[in-house]
């Protein structure tokens, strides 16, 4: 009989650490995230259209509004931990509870951002020392986003669901439809189609808000009808539960913290650092940013998969599975990871002809791809370690480590880089950067050999509630 509560039939589920195991759980989740990335990729060809105010404006605007969100989005991650541990424990009631839960708090969370980040936008963007064309767009566009994020929490919190569930593929399908819906609009909105006024940046702004609002319909509607519902009890579940509710922010604020800092402190750090050496380091830093971060959609895919499987396996009482889970996705994600650094090492000269036509852009990049092309592997290591860790419920570690790597590693390396070796220019501030990426690779390793991991019950105020069995002994 099939297993419906997972993605795989029977057959396939007798061996949950092979390798076409995990890479079936993960593929939706990577294919969400690159139509996610080529969709922004779209959104911004459209919005250059407008001219270099609107170009100028959409990026920090979508940057200021992502930061409060990106607390949020840290925070729903541990859904998916709670849903695939209690999968995995046979409470499959609690399963949608828990995002239930998820989605009451995220409501009350947006709408308190709305409210203080409506009036203030202005402000923000005054700080900034922005130009007063560029200022007003952003605070139009910013807006509309505070919107777009009440209506997002739906997104967040059920696809963490999905991927706890091992239901990826219902994520996949409804977060392509959105995109595209997303697409579409956008192209109405912005330049007037169809008898539509043209409404320029705020058509991009509205066209996200349409976009999110098919992906969270479609979401919503499979969460509550059909085998879902007759699975997982989710028309049942909406009891508020202050309970479960401090169990997700025990795992999930460290998340959420960690996630708002680092894209925070990412951000300030290697742009502003880079930024002392002119605008052609901090164009060269942009072309080499946007490469990685498309290189590395896969492994964020594998990660959030991983995420599923290990607290699935950890709610059976089968830790040995679990670390044999985090192998096999360790070594998928170092040999495409180790395939991306050689590539970028390779083809660093014509990579960079691709995005500039300036010699001096062109030959800081090529140097840049070099350090990025190292870090590669320990950059796989980070991103497959956090998925595991996290499916544990080890977020309190994860948060401190990478909190050192960005703040200490990357900032004061940084700094005192610039200062002994001005000569190394953006070098400096990227050498910090590769550093702060082996080191955490390298602690949340450590970590996850300690087998701490394995001493976290997240279900420890529930008792004897559901018997969890005993994990194998590792050595």
């Amino acid at each position: 009989m099939t297993d419906k509560s997972t993605l795989l039939p029977q057959t396939s589920l007798q061996d949950e650490t092979s390798l076409k195991y995990m890479l079936k759980l993960a593929a939706p989740m990577v294919v969400a995230h690159i139509s996610f990335t080529i969709m922004q990729f779209v959104d911004r060809i459209m919005v250059s259209r407008l001219g270099t105010d609107a170009l100028a404006a959409i990026l920090p605007a979508g940057y200021v509004g992502f930061l409060p969100a990106a607390f949020a989005i840290g925070v729903m991650t541990s859904v998916n931990t709670f849903v695939s541990q209690s999968l995995g424990r046979g409470d499959r009631k609690a399963c949608s509870n828990y995002c239930w839960q998820a989605i009451y708090m995220g409501l009350v969370y947006s709408v308190v951002v709305a409210t203080i980040m409506w009036p203030t936008a202005p402000a923000i963007f005054k700080m900034l020392g922005h130009d007063s064309a560029v200022a007003a767009m952003e605070v139009i566009y910013l807006r509309i986003t505070l919107y777009v994020q009440i209506l997002a929490v739906f997104v967040w919190a059920s696809s963490q669901f999905f991927m706890g569930v091992h239901r990826p593929v219902v994520m996949m399908y409804s977060a392509i439809a959105g995109q595209v819906v997303n697409v579409a609009a956008n192209y109405v909105l912005i330049f007037g189609k169809f008898g539509f006024p043209a409404m320029g940046i705020a058509g991009a702004g509205w066209g996200t808000f349409i976009g999110i609002a098919a992906g969270s319909a479609i979401r919503m509607a499979v969460f509550l009808f059909g085998d879902i519902n007759t699975s997982f009890k989710s028309r049942h579940s909406l009891n508020v539960d202050f309970g479960k509710m401090a169990d997700l922010l025990k795992v999930g604020f460290p998340a959420g913290i960690g996630l708002m800092v680092n894209i925070a402190l990412w951000g300030v750090i290697l742009f502003g650092m880079v930024g002392r050496f002119g605008k052609n380091a901090l164009a060269a830093t942009s072309a080499v940013l946007s490469c990685v971060n498309v290189s590395v959609m896969p492994v964020l895919g594998l990660g959030t998969a991983l995420t599923a499987a290990v607290g699935k396996s950890i709610g059976q009482g089968k830790k040995d599975v679990a670390i044999k889970q985090t192998s096999v996705c360790l070594r998928i994600g170092l040999v495409y990871m180790g395939l991306i650094g050689l590539c970028l090492l390779l083809f660093r000269n014509s990579i960079m002809a691709f995005w500039s036509t300036d010699d001096t852009v062109i030959s800081i990049g090529t140097r840049i791809l070099v350090i990025a092309a190292i870090y590669q592997v320990f950059d796989a290591a980070t991103l497959i370690y956090n998925g595991s860790l996290r499916g544990a419920g080890d977020t309190l570690w994860l948060a401190m480590v990478s909190a050192f790597g960005v703040i200490v590693v990357l900032g004061a390396g940084s700094f005192f880089i610039i200062k002994l070796f001005p000569g190394l220019g953006a070098l400096g501030p990227w050498s910090a950067a590769m550093l702060s990426i082996i080191t955490i690779g390298l602690a949340n390793r450590w970590r996850f050999k300690s087998n701490r991991w394995m001493r976290i019950d997240l279900f420890k105020r529930h008792g004897a509630e559901i018997p969890i069995g005993d994990g194998a002994a590792v050595e």
